[in-house]
């Protein structure tokens, strides 16, 4: 914003007093030579001043680059801003998450803060007193005291692809993680593999779960039998890709494809793969699970199930939008198709 303290405004024989640092209205009335309210009332567009001042005063805060102080608080009503919360790092899968957030705020002009999640006892509290109308989370494990705070709050909550089952109280947008599972496995069992195995997240993530079970189920649709060895849990991260390969390449029947939790695994076990003189797809098949830019950036390619995580994240801004106009919701949880994307990093067995 221009400031005022320069040289006397030609032809009112007043200059800005000493030390202002922006224009303001008394600033605008020195220079005028008339009182705040009239300036007030120029500004705000009132009819009883005479027309030769207000043409004064107009052409003083053109001429001084007035702008009018913006009213928080109505900005906030008008713009209203949601809270999006995410623990670690900004891996591929938050952050096309937070875009899909990002976009839909923009196209329905809504703001958006994001942070960590907060600690304290008030810590909800603080986020209704800035004004926040709602607050996502992204694959947060909720507890009790976390739900507790947000009700006393009154801060409407929704979960994007909650780590643990949804709570009937919590609101959460998720993907078809069983059918997901059970398309990778139906991929690798159509190329004539038999020895598959799943190497996934934790063991007590829904996620993680449900894309077992649709492993599980694709396997036994085939009459295909699972030994225990050929499931693994860990993190969902590079490196419980790369330990989880060793460990099921050093089995005395090594599967001839792995299905991965995610992408980040799939790359682990690609890179394992590398490092024992296997070639990905001749050797062995992977499938990875997100689609993030980690699939379509690999070397090769990863075959995986995209998750829409763009459209998730749209979706859950929306619903976090209705709960903070007092909307009820037709459910409590929403999930969105998922769908195989069939790449390099798999082959005939």
């Amino acid at each position: 914003m221009a400031t005022v303290d320069r040289s006397p405004t030609e032809g009112s024989g007043k200059s800005v007093p000493a030390g202002a640092r922006r224009t303001t209205l008394a600033a605008v009335a020195h220079l005028a030579g008339v009182s705040i309210a009239t300036v007030s009332k120029v500004v705000n567009g009132r009819s009883d001043v005479a027309p030769e001042t207000r043409s004064r005063v107009q052409e003083l805060l053109r001429r001084h680059d007035y702008v009018a102080p913006v009213d928080r608080r109505t900005e906030a009503a008008a713009r209203p801003t949601v809270e999006v919360q995410f623990a670690g790092d900004l891996k591929p899968y938050v952050a096309e998450a937070l875009g899909g957030i990002v976009d839909a705020a923009t196209e329905l002009g809504v703001s958006v803060a994001i942070s960590q999640p907060a600690r304290g006892p008030r810590w909800a509290r603080d986020l209704v007193s800035m004004g926040r109308r709602a607050l996502i989370a992204v694959t947060s494990v909720y507890t009790p005291a976390y739900l507790d705070a947000l009700m006393q709050a009154g801060l409407p909550l929704v979960v994007l692809d909650p780590l643990h089952l949804p709570h009937s109280e919590v609101n959460s947008v998720g993907p078809t993680n069983f059918a997901g599972g059970f398309a990778a496995t139906q991929h690798l069992l159509g190329l004539g593999h038999r020895r598959i195995a799943y190497l996934g997240g934790p063991a007590i993530a829904a996620a993680n779960q449900a894309r077992v079970h649709g492993y599980r189920a694709a396997m036994e649709a085939r009459g295909t039998p699972v030994p225990d060895a050929y499931i693994r849990s860990g993190e969902f991260t590079f490196q419980t890709g790369v330990l989880g390969a060793a460990v099921l390449l050093d089995l005395p029947s090594p599967p001839t494809a792995v299905f991965a939790g995610n992408d980040e695994i799939a790359l682990g076990v690609v890179e394992t793969a590398r490092t024992r003189g296997l070639r990905v797809p001749q050797d062995l098949s992977v499938v990875g699970f997100d689609d993030t830019l980690l699939a379509r950036v690999a070397s090769p390619p990863l075959t995986t199930v995209r998750q829409p995580l763009r459209e998730m994240g749209g979706v859950a801004l929306r619903t976090a939008l209705r709960l903070a106009d007092g909307e009820k919701l037709e459910s409590h949880h929403v999930e969105l198709a998922t769908e195989l994307v069939v790449r390099a990093s798999t082959a005939p067995v």
